[in-house]
C-alpha cells in the first residue's frame, strides 16, 4: 500500500479531519477505493456471522457505522470530481461507478443481513428492545432501504435489480461526462469585440482571459448550466444572443456527447426497477421517501400555478413588445428585452448594481454576519490549512455558546474553471456524528467569473442570492447535532433540503444585512435606499417567465419518471415528448424555454434529483412562509435563529419533517406568501 493510498483510507490528522490533499494523487484513489470496499465487506460479513442473536448494537448500529474508510475515500474523491473533473478523474469515476454499484447492491440485497435487521425491528415493535427515537428511525430506515433495494424479492428479480443499478451507475456517469464535455466544446468564441456591446469592462476582460487560457484569440463565453445564458440579458447584439441560445440547446446533442440514447435507457431502466419493486413508476418509488409522499401531490402543486404563470408570462411578453403580437420574442431575446424594460421602468442597470456587491464584502459582512447574528457563530480564516486547489479558502466555524465550541470547517471554491461542472452546490467531506466523533467539513462551490488580475470580483444580484443560498445548505451541515451519520445535516428528503437554503436567501435582501455589505467598491458609500427600493420592485417583474421556465423543467422531470415500463419503452423522440408535456400543462409559451432540456438536465439524469426537481418549488412554500414568520417577529434576531437551529437545522434527518416545521413555525406552512411573491395570488393550491 502506498503512502497516498493510506492517506485516503486513514482518518486525517489535520484539524477536523480535513483531507490532506497534498498527501495523495489521483493514482491512489482506485487502489484505496478497492481496499476500502474489501474492508467494508469484511465488516458486513462479521455482522452476518455474529453468533449472538441480533441486537440494535451488534446489527443496526454496526451496519450504520460500517464502511467509514470507504466513506472517506469516496467523499474526498467525489468532492474533487465536481469542481475539477480532469480527464484522469473522469476515467477513474467511470471505472469505479459500476464497482460501487455492485458493492452496495450486494450489501442491501443480502437476505441474511436483512433478516437480522428485521429481527431488530421486530424487537423494537414488540417492546423487547427499548430505544430512543433516533435509533428507532435508524432501524426503520434500514428496513425500508433493504426493501426498496430489492432484498425482499425472489432470486431472479433481485439479481435483475442489481444489474439495473449497475447499468444506471454507468449511464448517469456517462450522461454527466457528456454534458461537461459538450458544454466546454460549445463555449461561444467571439472575434469581433463589437459583438460584446452591453457588457461591462470587467466582464469583457474576464472573457478575454477565458480565450487566452484556451489558447485562442478574442473572447470566449463559457456556457452556464440553465438554458438561458446569463450574459444574454446584457448583450445588445441579437446575433450573438442567438448563437448563445443555439449553443446552450445543443448540449448533449453533439457527436461523441449525444445524451439522447442515455436519456431513453435511463428512463426505461428506472421504470423497470420500479415495476420489479412493486411501484407503478419511478416517481412513485422516489416520492415515497419525500415529504410530498406521492407524485400526484407534487404534480398538483406545480399544475395548480401553471395557468396563472403562463398568463403572467404572456402579459410580460406583450409588455416588453409594446403590444406587438406580430413579432413574438424568441427564447434568445426574452432575457434581453426583459432586462431592457426592467432598466427603463425601474432605472436599474446591472452594471450599476454590481458596483455595490464586491465578493469579499458580501461574504464577510453579509453571509457570515447573518449567520453569526442568527446562530452565534464565529468564522476564522485558516490560512494554515490548504484547500484542494489554490484559491480554495478554508474557514473554521465555532459556536462559543456550545460546551464544545469547535463546530467544523467550510471550504469556499467560488471561481469557475474549465474542469468544473456548472452551477453552484454545497457538499460534505465529513458528516457530523456523535457516534463516530466526527465534526462537519463542508464545501460551497460556485462558478463566478474570475476578474482581471488585481480587479475586484463584482457580483450580480442573483449571484449574491446564490451565495446566501449555498451557505444555507452549509449551515444545515455545520449545525447538525445527531448521533448517526445517515441523519447528519443535509441528509434529508430532497423536498425539505432546499428549505434551509432558500430561507437563508432572505437575509440577502434584509435591510439590516444589506446595509452592511452593499457598499460601492470605489467610494465605500452605502447602496442608496431608492436603488434598493427599485431593485425590489424590479425583482417582482418577470416572475411569470421565471415560474414558467422552472415549471416546464419540473414537469418534464415528473413526466419522464411517471411512465410505466411499457410507456417508457415506447418513447423514441425526446423532443416530441418534451413538447407534449409543455403543451398539456399550458407551458408552451412562445419565447420561453424550460430551465433545462432533458439532454443536459443533470439534476435528474446525473445528480440525484430524478422525479424530485419539483422540490425547489415545494421547499419555496416553506421558505416564503418562514420568511414571513421571521419578518413578523423582527427579522434578524438571535432568538429566532435559535428556534430554527433547535427545531430544524441541528436535527438533520432524525425528525418528522412536517412536525419539525410546525414546531419551528407554530403552524403548518401556508402557500399564500409564495403565491404573493411570484404574483400568482389567483392560483389555488390544493
Amino acid at each position: 500500500m502506498t503512502a497516498g493510498t493510506a492517506a485516503l483510507l486513514e482518518p486525517s490528522a489535520l484539524p477536523y479531519g480535513l483531507p490532506d490533499f497534498a498527501a495523495f494523487t489521483d493514482a491512489d484513489v482506485e487502489p484505496a477505493a478497492r481496499a476500502a470496499m474489501d474492508d467494508h465487506n469484511a465488516e458486513i460479513a462479521a455482522i452476518i456471522a455474529n453468533p449472538e442473536p441480533p441486537t440494535v448494537d451488534n446489527t443496526s448500529v454496526a451496519l450504520e457505522l460500517s464502511g467509514q474508510a470507504l466513506n472517506r475515500v469516496l467523499s474526498t474523491f467525489y468532492n474533487l470530481v465536481g469542481p475539477d473533473a480532469t480527464a484522469e478523474r473522469q476515467d477513474i469515476d467511470r471505472r469505479l461507478s459500476p464497482l460501487l454499484a455492485q458493492h452496495f447492491a450486494a450489501i442491501w440485497l443480502d437476505t441474511d443481513l436483512f433478516a437480522r435487521v428485521r429481527a431488530v425491528a421486530e424487537q423494537i415493535e414488540t417492546g423487547t428492545a427499548r430505544v430512543d427515537d433516533e435509533t428507532r428511525r435508524l432501524v426503520e430506515k434500514q428496513v425500508r432501504e433493504f426493501t426498496r433495494r430489492g432484498a425482499a424479492l425472489g432470486g431472479s428479480a433481485r439479481e435483475r435489480v442489481a444489474e439495473i443499478d449497475e447499468r444506471l451507475a454507468e449511464l448517469t456517469t456517462a450522461f454527466g461526462e457528456n454534458v461537461l464535455r459538450s458544454t466546454a466544446e460549445l463555449a461561444v468564441h467571439v472575434t469581433d469585440g463589437a459583438e460584446l456591446a452591453g457588457l461591462d469592462d470587467a466582464t469583457v476582460s474576464s472573457l478575454a482571459a477565458n480565450a487566452q487560457e484556451a489558447g485562442r484569440s478574442g473572447w470566449l463565453i463559457p456556457l452556464g448550466l440553465p438554458t438561458v445564458q446569463p450574459l444574454s440579458a446584457q448583450l445588445t447584439d441579437a446575433g450573438l444572443r442567438a448563437r448563445l441560445m443555439a449553443a446552450s440547446l445543443q448540449r448533449g446533442r453533439t457527436a461523441g456527447s449525444d445524451n439522447t440514447p442515455l436519456v431513453l435507457e435511463i428512463v426505461a431502466l428506472r421504470a423497470e426497477r420500479a415495476e420489479l419493486l412493486g411501484y407503478a413508476c419511478h416517481a412513485d418509488y422516489v416520492l415515497e421517501e419525500e415529504t410530498a409522499k406521492t407524485a400526484e401531490a407534487a404534480r398538483g402543486l406545480l399544475e395548480s400555478v401553471a395557468d396563472a404563470a403562463g398568463t403572467n408570462a404572456r402579459h410580460e411578453a406583450k409588455d416588453m413588445l409594446g403590444g406587438d403580437d406580430e413579432n413574438p420574442l424568441s427564447p434568445a431575446d426574452w432575457a434581453h428585452f426583459a432586462e431592457r424594460l426592467r432598466a427603463e421602468r425601474f432605472s436599474v442597470e446591472d452594471s450599476t448594481v454590481r458596483q455595490y456587491f464586491e465578493l469579499d464584502t458580501v461574504l464577510h459582512e453579509g453571509v457570515m454576519y447573518a449567520a453569526s447574528t442568527l446562530y452565534g457563530l464565529e468564522f476564522t480564516r485558516r490560512t494554515d490549512l490548504a484547500g484542494y486547489l489554490p484559491g480554495v479558502q478554508v474557514w473554521e466555524v465555532r459556536r462559543p455558546a456550545d460546551e464544545d465550541p469547535e463546530t467544523g470547517l467550510i471550504l469556499l471554491d467560488y471561481y469557475a474553471r474549465p474542469t468544473k461542472r456548472g452551477g453552484a452546490w454545497m457538499s460534505s467531506f465529513t458528516d457530523q456524528s456523535t457516534a463516530l466523533g466526527t465534526k462537519p467539513v463542508v464545501v460551497n462551490v460556485m462558478n463566478l467569473a474570475a476578474p482581471a488580475a488585481g480587479a475586484p470580483t463584482l457580483l450580480t444580484r442573483d449571484e449574491v442570492t446564490t451565495m446566501f443560498h449555498e451557505f444555507g445548505h452549509a449551515l444545515h451541515g455545520l449545525l447538525s447535532q445527531v448521533r448517526y451519520p445517515t441523519f447528519s445535516g443535509t441528509n434529508v428528503p430532497r423536498d425539505f433540503v432546499e428549505f434551509p437554503s432558500q430561507v437563508n436567501e432572505m437575509w440577502a435582501d434584509e435591510s439590516e444585512v444589506l446595509s452592511r455589505f452593499a457598499h460601492h467598491v470605489e467610494t465605500g458609500s452605502e447602496i442608496p435606499e431608492d436603488l434598493v427600493t427599485r431593485l425590489r420592485e424590479a425583482e417582482k417583474f418577470g416572475q411569470g417567465q421565471a415560474t414558467v421556465e422552472y415549471l416546464g423543467a419540473a414537469l418534464i422531470d415528473l413526466a419522464w419518471h411517471s411512465l410505466s415500463l411499457e410507456q417508457a419503452q415506447a418513447v423514441d423522440d425526446v423532443d416530441a415528448f418534451e413538447s407534449q408535456v409543455l403543451a398539456s400543462a399550458g407551458l408552451d409559451v412562445e419565447g420561453i424555454e424550460p430551465r433545462y432540456r432533458s439532454r443536459y438536465f443533470q439534476h435528474i439524469f446525473a445528480g440525484g434529483y430524478s422525479a424530485a426537481y419539483y422540490s425547489y418549488f415545494w421547499a419555496e412554500v416553506l421558505d416564503a412562509d418562514a420568511a414571513d414568520w421571521f419578518r413578523e417577529r423582527g427579522g434578524l434576531r438571535a432568538q429566532l435563529g435559535e428556534q430554527l437551529r433547535t427545531e430544524v437545522l441541528s436535527r438533520g434527518g432524525a425528525i418528522d419533517f412536517d412536525e419539525a416545521y410546525r414546531a419551528f413555525r407554530g403552524a403548518s406552512p401556508d402557500p399564500a406568501p409564495l403565491l404573493r411573491r411570484r404574483g400568482l395570488e389567483s392560483s389555488a393550491v390544493g
